[in-house]
């Protein structure tokens, strides 16, 4: 497996953001919010955003020297305060090497850290079976399937609910 690490976001990553970002099938994999194509301008904005959130909640995904994708999580609210859903997306050229199992199990450290947060949650769309398996290599599973919930390029998707917890330190 390759060493990965999480790094915190800095305006000099945008470039290399941008690259790997501008990509249609990581697009179609991902909710709408995220821009297709993606620029050094997006890269910038979302840096300036979720770069500067203090306690961060969205890493750069590192290989090496060479930034490979991102990983972050959304902190719920109210009754819900206990529940985070994670998202992330490598870029295609570092698909299949291992690097999302690894940077989804360093950001479950960083979660467990936080006493707060004992569910885990992550959305998939249906034809994103390579992030299944991910979710499924770090103990999650499948709570359940919201059936056409998600319109995507024009086709009706399933959602499917992958969930962990940590147990409360």
């Amino acid at each position: 497996m390759l060493p990965v690490t999480l790094k915190i976001w800095h305006k000099t990553d945008a470039a290399a953001l941008a690259v790997i970002a501008n990509n249609r099938n990581i697009f179609n994999q991902v909710r709408d919010s995220f821009p297709q194509p993606y620029t050094v301008t997006d890269a910038l904005k979302w840096i300036e955003i979720h770069g500067s959130k203090n306690p961060y909640q969205n890493y750069a995904i590192w290989v090496d020297d060479q930034l490979v994708g991102s990983i972050g999580f959304v902190p719920q609210e109210h009754e819900r305060g206990h529940v985070v859903e994670i998202g992330y997306f490598i870029g295609e050229p570092f698909w299949g090497k291992g690097i999302a199992t690894a940077a989804i199990e360093k950001l479950l450290q960083l979660l467990e850290q936080n006493k707060t947060y004992l569910r885990i949650e992550a959305c998939v769309f249906s034809k994103n079976t390579a992030s299944m398996k991910v979710l499924q290599k770090n103990k999650f599973y499948l709570e359940g399937i919201q059936h056409k919930a998600a319109i995507k390029n024009n086709v009706m998707l399933d959602i499917y609910i992958w969930v962990k917890f940590l147990q409360p330190k």
